[in-house]
């Protein structure tokens, strides 16, 4: 998982589009509680994985990316509440909880990967 900036990690991107799509389903929502709760969440998830890249240790990023898979999984609980009590569509509840399980999905991913790469044994020479 070579890369030079955490922007061009595809969780982040999708993360990032996440955020933005919270902020265009509920611009005008006047429930102003679970909105603020639902955008606090979304804009989480992408700026915990940017933090936690730009950390000095695999350990911190991956602190980090448990805080965003977490953020991720308070932001899919928020979309059905959402849904439940009519703030937003079917379609809106279905679009943005299928992105959240691919987002939750990666970021595992991304952790088994960086956790096997500290648990690899040292090559001596």
């Amino acid at each position: 998982m070579a890369y030079s900036s955490f922007e061009e990690l595809d969780v982040w991107q999708r993360g990032t589009k996440v955020a933005i799509r919270v902020y265009d389903v509920l611009k005008g929502c006047r429930d102003y509680g679970l909105r603020d709760q639902m955008t606090r969440a979304a804009v989480s998830i992408s700026s915990n994985i940017a933090e936690g890249a730009e950390r000095d240790s695999r350990k911190e990023f991956v602190r980090y990316l448990h805080i965003a898979k977490g953020s991720a999984a308070e932001l899919r609980t928020q979309v059905h509440i959402a849904h439940a009590v009519q703030l937003i569509t079917s379609q809106q509840h279905g679009e943005i909880k299928e992105e959240l399980v691919i987002i939750s999905r990666k970021l595992h991913k991304l952790i088994e990967s960086l956790n096997k790469r500290t648990s690899q044994p040292k090559q001596t020479t």
